[in-house]
């Protein structure tokens, strides 16, 4: 993949052939073993003595506040530590200092983004009976909304209104924010609307916020309409901004993702013709989507663009072309990728490694993929849950469960905590090998290490119980009490799957019919299995009626419920239903697979009238 700008020197990397982990070998910087982000303090407030007066107040001081106020704030240049020390003494001041003081403080630890800080502070600030004004509202509004907590963010911007203040473009802007943050994108977008109708005026970063938060949600083409309607001379936002660099980062990022590439080369191309220069996001999520659809080349060139623009590559860069190619199982490029980021001073990282791994695990390379776990430790690098996840379950799929357990020692005895990815993997390896007494240890371990199931844990542990003939523990699971998480569709499926197999299609039928109640909706597997389990049990009637009520509740049909039909009504001999199941398929553009053939050979040629009945079957346009 690297083109003669970027391609690696025999000298920058002495890696043995045909190995990816070689290539790590130059000295790493030791990193700290703690996995824990670093916490915002907990703020406790004692609020000091009133003083009587001006004078007990020293010189020293208010010179000692007003330094802090006016150097470090502006500069951000201080500790929370500092700053709660220099509001204690500003509470307790006689007279009290004024409003810009409080207004200094609180914006600066905003800045910093002590959001939880600024919002104990204000209660404090309130409860000494010190009102706040517009821009404290304003910074507590932003603290809110950035916290997701906007029901709170719209009380204090009632308490705006009740000053006698009207909102700002910053007040209104935070709110849309704090809607996104909390995936309320409908609320957000009537928010926009409603202060464009009341002649708010937003800016870029109204727009950049609403934007980015649509594409964060799936909504990319709303967004898109939206950045249309401001590129267009005679759009009704066009008057107002044109889009930024934010605007286009966020929508070509999410084009990408939904697999649009000509699409976001036509704004990246838009965006060029602008004037506005794309950063390392903008390239990082192109060459990304070009990876993922195997258009090397055209990723190959985008990295040689940044170059010659004078933007280095960074890990995130790096790590997602070597994820998309390792998931494309295309090692070869992934060891150029490598190769290029070592040689252009870029450290791989842990998440470098854990890629590596996985591609190689994915390939049946675990030996090596071991390998590069050692490597990981000698050079000082952050071993997580991730690396030894990926390890466990690449031993899982070469049949080692002897090493799947010293690999889980090993985790432990390092004091790498299990994750509930950990022990999913686990139980999903021990199911699939019929060792149910295995899973179901694993199942209470997590309780031993104090880890949260999920969905997914309860739908692997489900589903395992049904695959291995323990339906009744798995029901008993299902509607157990202390089941207090909402399950998956997939659960249902493999509950469905084991009452059809064990002949209770009745008591199937009351969970089908339960997955609405449940908030969830059928998918074609599930029709599928209903389809299946009824012509199973000669209810070839009802399984069409079911088949023809799937579509008109939103959910078409696939070749596997096609066949699923056809199979029934094959074992009844309706040749006729057959050939109509054949006809729709075709209307659908749905191409038959082996299995459709082989049914439909088969039940020709053991009637005596098959040359009468091969007039009538579609023809398929692949």
């Amino acid at each position: 993949m690297a083109s003669k700008a970027l391609r690696p020197s025999s000298s920058a990397v002495s890696a043995s052939e045909g190995k990816l982990s070689s290539l790590f070998i130059y000295p790493r910087r030791q990193y700290p073993r703690s996995r824990n982000p670093p916490q915002e303090p907990t703020v406790k407030i004692s609020t000091p003595p009133l003083k009587s007066n001006l004078s007990d107040n020293t010189q020293e001081d208010q010179t000692r506040l007003a330094l802090f106020l006016e150097k470090k704030c502006k500069s951000g240049d201080f500790t929370v530590g500092e700053a709660l020390h220099h509001f204690d003494g500003m509470i307790s001041m006689r007279p009290a200092p004024p409003t810009s003081s409080f207004r200094l403080l609180l914006g600066a630890l905003a800045k910093k983004s002590h959001y939880s800080t600024v919002i104990s502070l204000h209660a404090t600030l309130e409860s000494a009976g010190l009102l706040s004004d517009y821009i404290v509202l304003n910074i507590l509004l932003n603290c809110f909304c950035n916290t997701r907590r906007v029901a709170d963010g719209f009380a204090v911007l009632a308490a705006i209104f009740r000053r006698g203040h009207s909102p700002n473009t910053v007040s209104y802007t935070q709110l849309v924010k704090g809607l996104c943050l909390e995936h309320k994108i409908g609320e957000a977008v009537g928010l926009f609307r409603k202060m464009f109708r009341s002649g708010g005026r937003p800016n870029i970063v109204t727009y950049g916020t609403l934007i980015s938060g649509l594409c964060r949600s799936g909504n990319t083409s709303t967004a898109l309409k939206l950045h249309q309607d401001m590129v267009s001379s005679d759009g009704k936002y066009s008057a107002l901004c044109k889009p930024g660099l934010v605007c286009y980062s966020a929508i070509i990022d999410g084009l990408c993702k939904d697999g649009l590439l000509e699409e976001a080369r036509k704004l990246f191309l838009e965006m060029k013709l602008s004037g506005i220069s794309p950063d390392i996001v903008v390239y990082s999520s192109l060459m990304h989507g070009f990876c993922s659809i195997r258009q090397y080349k055209e990723a190959n060139a985008l990295l040689n663009e940044m170059v010659d623009n004078k933007i280095p590559p960074n890990t995130v860069t790096f790590n997602s072309l070597i994820d998309v190619l390792c998931q494309e199982g295309n090692l070869k490029e992934a060891e150029n990728v490598l190769k290029v980021m070592i040689e252009s001073g870029v450290e791989p990282d842990t998440v470098t490694y854990n890629t590596i791994m996985c591609g190689l695990c994915f390939a049946g390379k675990i030996d090596e993929a071991r390998e590069l776990l050692v490597q990981m430790v000698s050079k000082g690098c952050l071993i997580d849950a991730v690396s030894y996840n990926v390890l466990i379950n690449g031993y899982f799929n070469q049949g080692s469960t002897e090493e799947v357990i010293s690999m889980y020692k090993e985790m432990i005895n390092e004091g790498v905590k299990p994750t509930v990815v950990t022990f999913n993997t686990l139980m999903k390896g021990f199911f699939q090998k019929g060792r149910v007494g295995d899973a179901r240890n694993w199942f209470r371990e997590i309780k031993h290490h104090e880890v949260e199931p999920d969905a997914s844990t309860f739908t692997i542990f489900i589903d395992g119980l049904c695959k291995n003939n323990c339906l009744s523990e798995a029901l008993d699971l299902f509607h157990s009490q202390d089941l207090n998480i909402k399950l998956s569709v997939q659960s249902f499926n493999s509950l469905i799957d084991g009452l059809c197999k064990a002949g209770d299609l009745e008591a199937a039928w009351d969970l089908f019919h339960r997955l609405q109640k449940d908030g969830l909706a059928p998918t074609v597997v599930t029709y599928s299995i209903m389809i299946h389990g009824l012509c199973q049990q000669g209810q070839f009637k009802k399984a069409n009626e079911l088949f023809m009520k799937m579509e008109a509740n939103g959910c078409p049909p696939n070749v596997v419920t096609f066949n699923t039909l056809m199979h029934g009504f094959c074992q009844n001999n309706e040749i006729v239903e057959v050939i109509e199941l054949l006809k729709k398929m075709a209307e659908r553009s749905i191409l038959p697979d082996d299995f459709t053939t082989s049914m439909v050979v088969d039940m020709l040629s053991k009637d005596e009238n098959y040359k009468e009945y091969l007039n009538l079957l579609p023809t398929f346009s692949a």
